[in-house]
Protein backbone atom coordinates (compact mmCIF):
# COMPACT_ATOMS: atom_id res chain seq x y z
CA UNK A 1 0.00 0.00 0.00
CA UNK A 2 3.02 2.27 0.35
CA UNK A 3 2.96 2.69 -3.44
CA UNK A 4 -0.14 4.85 -3.08
CA UNK A 5 1.01 6.91 -0.13
CA UNK A 6 1.87 10.51 -0.97
CA UNK A 7 0.95 12.41 -4.12
CA UNK A 8 -1.08 10.87 -6.89
CA UNK A 9 -1.92 13.02 -9.89
CA UNK A 10 -5.21 12.73 -11.75
CA UNK A 11 -3.73 13.36 -15.18
CA UNK A 12 -5.55 15.23 -17.89
CA UNK A 13 -6.15 13.75 -21.34
CA UNK A 14 -4.74 16.25 -23.87
CA UNK A 15 -6.68 16.70 -27.11
CA UNK A 16 -5.71 18.11 -30.50
CA UNK A 17 -7.79 20.75 -32.27
CA UNK A 18 -9.71 17.96 -34.03
CA UNK A 19 -10.57 16.47 -30.57
CA UNK A 20 -8.40 13.38 -31.05
CA UNK A 21 -6.07 12.39 -28.20
CA UNK A 22 -2.76 14.25 -28.35
CA UNK A 23 -0.36 11.50 -27.35
CA UNK A 24 2.70 13.70 -27.87
CA UNK A 25 1.37 16.19 -25.32
CA UNK A 26 0.38 13.28 -23.08
CA UNK A 27 4.00 12.17 -23.01
CA UNK A 28 5.10 15.67 -22.01
CA UNK A 29 2.57 15.73 -19.17
CA UNK A 30 3.62 12.32 -17.86
CA UNK A 31 7.32 13.23 -17.90
CA UNK A 32 6.52 16.59 -16.29
CA UNK A 33 4.68 15.08 -13.33
CA UNK A 34 7.15 12.24 -12.80
CA UNK A 35 10.07 14.69 -12.91
CA UNK A 36 8.15 16.74 -10.34
CA UNK A 37 8.23 13.83 -7.89
CA UNK A 38 4.67 12.52 -7.81
CA UNK A 39 4.32 9.06 -6.31
CA UNK A 40 1.80 7.63 -8.77
CA UNK A 41 -0.35 8.52 -11.76
CA UNK A 42 -4.12 8.15 -12.07
CA UNK A 43 -5.33 8.00 -15.68
CA UNK A 44 -8.90 8.08 -17.03
CA UNK A 45 -10.43 9.74 -14.01
CA UNK A 46 -12.74 12.75 -13.88
CA UNK A 47 -9.87 15.09 -14.74
CA UNK A 48 -8.95 12.81 -17.63
CA UNK A 49 -12.43 13.28 -19.17
CA UNK A 50 -12.92 9.50 -19.17
CA UNK A 51 -16.66 9.84 -19.71
CA UNK A 52 -16.03 11.24 -23.21
CA UNK A 53 -13.55 8.54 -24.30
CA UNK A 54 -14.60 5.60 -26.46
CA UNK A 55 -13.64 2.09 -25.39
CA UNK A 56 -11.03 1.90 -28.16
CA UNK A 57 -9.55 5.21 -27.01
CA UNK A 58 -9.41 3.99 -23.42
CA UNK A 59 -7.49 0.88 -24.44
CA UNK A 60 -5.09 2.94 -26.57
CA UNK A 61 -4.63 5.47 -23.79
CA UNK A 62 -3.81 2.86 -21.14
CA UNK A 63 -1.38 1.15 -23.51
CA UNK A 64 0.36 4.46 -24.18
CA UNK A 65 0.48 5.54 -20.54
CA UNK A 66 2.05 2.24 -19.47
CA UNK A 67 4.74 2.68 -22.12
CA UNK A 68 5.34 6.34 -21.25
CA UNK A 69 5.58 5.67 -17.51
CA UNK A 70 8.02 2.82 -18.17
CA UNK A 71 7.72 1.47 -14.62
CA UNK A 72 8.97 4.73 -13.07
CA UNK A 73 5.86 5.14 -10.88
CA UNK A 74 2.74 3.05 -10.23
CA UNK A 75 -0.28 3.45 -12.51
CA UNK A 76 -3.90 3.62 -11.37
CA UNK A 77 -6.61 3.42 -14.03
CA UNK A 78 -10.13 4.78 -13.62
CA UNK A 79 -12.75 2.12 -14.33
CA UNK A 80 -16.18 2.98 -12.97
CA UNK A 81 -19.76 3.53 -13.94
CA UNK A 82 -23.40 3.13 -12.99
CA UNK A 83 -23.87 -0.29 -14.60
CA UNK A 84 -22.09 -2.82 -12.40
CA UNK A 85 -21.90 -5.52 -15.07
CA UNK A 86 -20.43 -3.09 -17.60
CA UNK A 87 -17.75 -2.10 -15.10
CA UNK A 88 -16.96 -5.80 -14.60
CA UNK A 89 -16.80 -6.27 -18.38
CA UNK A 90 -14.45 -3.30 -18.74
CA UNK A 91 -12.11 -4.70 -16.10
CA UNK A 92 -12.04 -8.09 -17.80
CA UNK A 93 -11.42 -6.59 -21.24
CA UNK A 94 -8.55 -4.30 -20.24
CA UNK A 95 -4.97 -5.57 -20.32
CA UNK A 96 -4.04 -5.21 -16.66
CA UNK A 97 -0.35 -5.96 -17.09
CA UNK A 98 1.44 -2.82 -15.87
CA UNK A 99 -1.66 -1.52 -14.05
CA UNK A 100 -1.14 -1.36 -10.29
CA UNK A 101 -4.71 -0.55 -9.17
CA UNK A 102 -8.05 0.71 -10.41
CA UNK A 103 -10.00 3.72 -9.17
CA UNK A 104 -13.75 3.13 -9.30
CA UNK A 105 -16.21 5.96 -8.79
CA UNK A 106 -19.52 5.55 -6.99
CA UNK A 107 -22.41 4.92 -9.40
CA UNK A 108 -24.00 8.14 -10.62
CA UNK A 109 -27.60 8.93 -11.67
CA UNK A 110 -29.07 5.64 -10.33
CA UNK A 111 -28.85 6.82 -6.69
CA UNK A 112 -28.38 3.35 -5.17
CA UNK A 113 -28.93 2.66 -1.48
CA UNK A 114 -25.96 1.98 0.81
CA UNK A 115 -26.61 -1.75 0.39
CA UNK A 116 -26.56 -1.28 -3.37
CA UNK A 117 -23.25 0.56 -3.11
CA UNK A 118 -21.79 -2.21 -0.97
CA UNK A 119 -22.84 -4.92 -3.45
CA UNK A 120 -21.61 -2.83 -6.40
CA UNK A 121 -18.09 -2.44 -5.02
CA UNK A 122 -17.98 -5.97 -3.63
CA UNK A 123 -18.73 -7.29 -7.11
CA UNK A 124 -16.02 -5.10 -8.65
CA UNK A 125 -13.54 -6.17 -5.98
CA UNK A 126 -14.20 -9.86 -6.56
CA UNK A 127 -13.49 -9.63 -10.30
CA UNK A 128 -10.54 -7.22 -10.30
CA UNK A 129 -7.09 -8.80 -10.65
CA UNK A 130 -5.52 -5.66 -9.12
CA UNK A 131 -6.34 -3.66 -5.97
CA UNK A 132 -9.35 -1.34 -5.98
CA UNK A 133 -9.56 2.23 -4.66
CA UNK A 134 -13.16 3.39 -4.36
CA UNK A 135 -13.98 7.00 -5.18
CA UNK A 136 -16.53 9.04 -3.26
CA UNK A 137 -17.47 12.31 -4.98
CA UNK A 138 -21.15 13.00 -4.19
CA UNK A 139 -20.96 16.47 -5.74
CA UNK A 140 -20.73 14.74 -9.12
CA UNK A 141 -22.58 11.48 -8.49
CA UNK A 142 -25.43 12.60 -6.16
CA UNK A 143 -24.54 9.47 -4.21
CA UNK A 144 -22.53 9.47 -0.99
CA UNK A 145 -20.60 6.40 0.20
CA UNK A 146 -21.26 6.66 3.93
CA UNK A 147 -18.51 6.07 6.47
CA UNK A 148 -20.29 2.89 7.61
CA UNK A 149 -20.44 1.50 4.07
CA UNK A 150 -16.81 2.42 3.43
CA UNK A 151 -15.69 0.68 6.61
CA UNK A 152 -17.78 -2.38 5.81
CA UNK A 153 -16.09 -2.61 2.41
CA UNK A 154 -12.66 -2.04 3.97
CA UNK A 155 -13.17 -4.88 6.43
CA UNK A 156 -14.93 -7.40 4.17
CA UNK A 157 -13.22 -6.91 0.80
CA UNK A 158 -9.49 -7.56 0.99
CA UNK A 159 -8.96 -6.25 -2.53
CA UNK A 160 -10.40 -2.81 -1.69
CA UNK A 161 -7.34 -1.02 -0.35
CA UNK A 162 -8.52 2.56 0.03
CA UNK A 163 -10.89 5.39 -0.74
CA UNK A 164 -10.41 8.64 -2.61
CA UNK A 165 -12.58 10.94 -0.51
CA UNK A 166 -13.98 14.03 -2.21
CA UNK A 167 -17.14 14.49 -0.17
CA UNK A 168 -15.76 17.60 1.50
CA UNK A 169 -17.17 16.29 4.78
CA UNK A 170 -14.26 16.19 7.21
CA UNK A 171 -16.37 14.57 9.93
CA UNK A 172 -17.22 11.70 7.61
CA UNK A 173 -13.59 11.38 6.49
CA UNK A 174 -12.39 11.29 10.10
CA UNK A 175 -14.94 8.60 10.99
CA UNK A 176 -13.43 6.45 8.25
CA UNK A 177 -9.88 7.15 9.43
CA UNK A 178 -10.83 6.36 13.02
CA UNK A 179 -12.47 3.02 12.21
CA UNK A 180 -10.46 1.72 9.25
CA UNK A 181 -8.12 -1.27 9.17
CA UNK A 182 -4.48 -0.27 9.60
CA UNK A 183 -3.48 -0.68 5.95
CA UNK A 184 -6.58 0.91 4.43
CA UNK A 185 -5.76 4.18 2.65
CA UNK A 186 -7.82 7.36 3.01
CA UNK A 187 -6.78 9.67 0.18
CA UNK A 188 -7.91 13.27 -0.18
CA UNK A 189 -9.70 13.88 -3.45
CA UNK A 190 -9.69 17.62 -2.92
CA UNK A 191 -6.52 19.74 -3.18
CA UNK A 192 -7.98 22.26 -0.76
CA UNK A 193 -8.34 19.64 2.00
CA UNK A 194 -5.04 17.79 1.60
CA UNK A 195 -3.49 19.12 4.80
CA UNK A 196 -6.46 18.50 7.14
CA UNK A 197 -6.98 14.99 5.73
CA UNK A 198 -3.33 14.09 6.27
CA UNK A 199 -3.34 15.72 9.72
CA UNK A 200 -6.28 13.48 10.66
CA UNK A 201 -4.39 10.37 9.52
CA UNK A 202 -4.93 10.28 5.76
CA UNK A 203 -2.29 8.97 3.38
CA UNK A 204 -2.04 11.73 0.79
CA UNK A 205 -3.93 13.19 -2.15
CA UNK A 206 -4.97 12.44 -5.69
CA UNK A 207 -4.38 15.93 -6.99
CA UNK A 208 -5.57 18.02 -9.91
CA UNK A 209 -3.13 20.85 -9.20
CA UNK A 210 -0.16 18.46 -9.48
CA UNK A 211 -0.68 18.34 -13.25
CA UNK A 212 0.74 21.85 -13.41
CA UNK A 213 2.76 22.03 -10.18
CA UNK A 214 3.91 18.49 -9.34
CA UNK A 215 7.05 19.53 -7.46
CA UNK A 216 5.24 21.92 -5.15
CA UNK A 217 2.33 19.54 -4.52
CA UNK A 218 4.74 16.71 -3.73
CA UNK A 219 6.66 18.92 -1.30
CA UNK A 220 3.42 19.96 0.41
CA UNK A 221 2.31 16.36 0.88
CA UNK A 222 5.71 15.05 1.92
CA UNK A 223 6.06 17.78 4.53
CA UNK A 224 2.59 17.07 5.89
CA UNK A 225 3.31 13.33 6.10
CA UNK A 226 6.44 14.18 8.08
CA UNK A 227 4.33 16.36 10.41
CA UNK A 228 6.09 19.48 9.12
CA UNK A 229 2.80 21.34 8.83
CA UNK A 230 4.42 24.77 8.98
CA UNK A 231 6.09 24.22 5.60
CA UNK A 232 2.97 22.51 4.22
CA UNK A 233 0.80 25.47 5.18
CA UNK A 234 3.20 27.90 3.54
CA UNK A 235 2.98 25.99 0.27
CA UNK A 236 -0.78 25.61 0.53
CA UNK A 237 -1.35 29.32 1.14
CA UNK A 238 0.73 30.15 -1.95
CA UNK A 239 -1.60 27.99 -4.03
CA UNK A 240 -4.98 28.82 -2.48
CA UNK A 241 -5.93 31.12 -5.35
CA UNK A 242 -4.75 28.58 -7.93
CA UNK A 243 -6.85 25.83 -6.35
CA UNK A 244 -9.90 28.09 -6.40
CA UNK A 245 -9.24 28.91 -10.08
CA UNK A 246 -9.03 25.22 -10.98
CA UNK A 247 -12.71 24.82 -10.19
CA UNK A 248 -14.06 28.34 -10.76
CA UNK A 249 -15.39 27.40 -14.21
CA UNK A 250 -15.27 23.61 -14.04
CA UNK A 251 -12.71 20.80 -13.90
CA UNK A 252 -10.68 19.95 -15.97
CA UNK A 253 -11.31 23.25 -17.78
CA UNK A 254 -9.29 25.10 -15.15
CA UNK A 255 -6.25 22.83 -15.13
CA UNK A 256 -6.15 22.70 -18.93
CA UNK A 257 -6.02 26.51 -18.99
CA UNK A 258 -3.05 26.39 -16.60
CA UNK A 259 -1.26 23.75 -18.64
CA UNK A 260 -1.87 25.38 -22.01
CA UNK A 261 -0.33 28.58 -20.65
CA UNK A 262 2.64 26.47 -19.50
CA UNK A 263 2.93 25.02 -23.05
CA UNK A 264 2.27 21.49 -21.86
CA UNK A 265 -0.87 20.93 -23.94
CA UNK A 266 -3.50 22.74 -25.97
CA UNK A 267 -6.54 24.23 -24.29
CA UNK A 268 -8.96 21.73 -25.81
CA UNK A 269 -11.77 19.82 -24.10
CA UNK A 270 -14.52 17.54 -25.33
CA UNK A 271 -18.13 18.59 -25.17
CA UNK A 272 -20.06 19.05 -23.03
CA UNK A 273 -17.00 20.64 -21.38
CA UNK A 274 -15.63 23.89 -22.77
CA UNK A 275 -12.63 26.11 -21.92
CA UNK A 276 -12.88 28.47 -18.96
CA UNK A 277 -14.42 31.88 -19.51
CA UNK A 278 -12.27 34.90 -20.34
CA UNK A 279 -12.26 36.30 -16.80
CA UNK A 280 -11.03 33.04 -15.23
CA UNK A 281 -8.47 32.55 -18.00
CA UNK A 282 -7.06 36.04 -17.38
CA UNK A 283 -6.83 35.38 -13.64
CA UNK A 284 -5.01 32.10 -14.27
CA UNK A 285 -2.63 33.87 -16.62
CA UNK A 286 -1.90 36.53 -14.01
CA UNK A 287 -1.29 33.88 -11.33
CA UNK A 288 1.27 32.12 -13.52
CA UNK A 289 2.96 35.34 -14.60
CA UNK A 290 3.18 36.57 -11.01
CA UNK A 291 5.30 33.58 -10.05
CA UNK A 292 3.16 33.20 -6.91
CA UNK A 293 3.33 29.43 -7.12
CA UNK A 294 7.12 29.27 -7.37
Amino acid sequence: MKRFRGTGVAVITPFKNDSSIDFTAFGRVINHVIKGGVNYIVAMGTTGEASTLTMDEKHALVCYVKEAIDNRVPLVVGIGGNNTQEVVNSIRELDMEGVDAILSVAPYYNKPSQRGLFQHFKTISSCSPVPVIIYNVPGRTSCNISSDTCLELANECENIIGIKEASGDLSQIMRVIKGKPENFLVISGDDALTIPVIAAGGSGVISVLANAYPLECSELVNNALRNNFKSSRETHFRFMEAIELLFADGNPSGIKAFMSLMNLCQNNLRLPLVPVNKNVYTRIQKFIESGAGR
